[in-house]
């Protein structure tokens, strides 16, 4: 069965955020993830994740994927984030390919990203990190970004051909963008390396929209997926009680 982390950026959103660690941790979370971590006090992370004995298990590595003149400076930004969960034991980055670029085709964009992820691969295995490449949907939250469909994500992912390269399947964005969740998700597990929840419409809590979730877990349980499912929404009400209910069925 696949372990719960909780997104304290979006679950716990009214305090400081080591605090939210905690939090986390007291509700049964098995791990907790955030995003860019240069705009962090880490040390203090650090600390309250030790403290609440619970794992740091992803961040967001940084990064323009889709402008081919940019590519020395994303492979350079994704080694600083995979020294830094290296360092801090973070096993999960989270690679966002940047926006559709105005002018560029694209093939040559798709190219440009399978470059910069094959040149920081090798990095990734020796620090034992997996660097997970989200799409997200165009309709409704990043209407200028470039990946929104799995399909073309384990494209891209197959092109590196690295263990340590894989899809982050946000099932919100890929509801919203195509649908067909659980096909996708039991005939691609082995290239899936993190999971994302949260409920359409809204982007709430499982069981506030129109997924069945309990169908989805058991799905994903089917698989040999062993990693983390992270909870990134945004609660209706008390999070606390939102997580109880998803830890309670998960």
């Amino acid at each position: 069965m696949a372990a719960l982390s909780v997104c304290v950026e979006m679950v716990y959103d009214d305090e400081p955020f080591h605090e939210r660690i905690t939090r986390a941790a007291e509700a049964g979370a098995d791990g907790v993830e955030f995003w860019d971590w240069r705009a962090k006090d880490l040390e203090q992370i650090e600390a309250a994740a030790a403290a609440a004995e619970i794992p740091i298990v992803g961040c967001v590595a940084g990064g323009t994927l889709t402008d081919p003149d940019g590519t020395d400076e994303a492979v350079e930004t994704i080694r600083e984030s995979i020294e830094t969960a290296e360092a801090l034991e973070i096993p999960t980055l989270i690679a966002t390919t940047g926006p559709d670029q105005d002018g560029l085709d694209r093939s040559t964009q798709h190219e440009a990203i399978v470059s910069a992820l094959s040149r920081i691969a090798d990095d990734a295995e020796s620090a034992g990190v997996t660097i997970v490449l989200e799409p997200l949907n165009t309709a409704v939250d990043h209407p200028e970004y470039y990946l929104e469909t799995a399909a073309e994500g384990f494209e891209i992912v197959d092109a590196v051909d690295s263990p340590n390269v894989q899809l982050l399947y946000d099932v919100y964005h890929q509801q919203v963008t195509e649908g067909n969740v659980i096909q996708t998700i039991t005939e691609n597990a082995d290239r899936i390396g993190h999971f994302h929840v949260a409920d359409v419409p809204g982007r709430h809590e499982p069981r506030t929209g129109e997924l069945n979730y309990e169908n989805v877990i058991e799905a994903i349980d089917s698989t040999e997926y062993d990693g983390y499912v992270g909870c990134e929404f945004s609660p209706v009400g008390d999070p606390d009680e939102a997580l109880a209910e998803v830890l309670n069925w998960c």
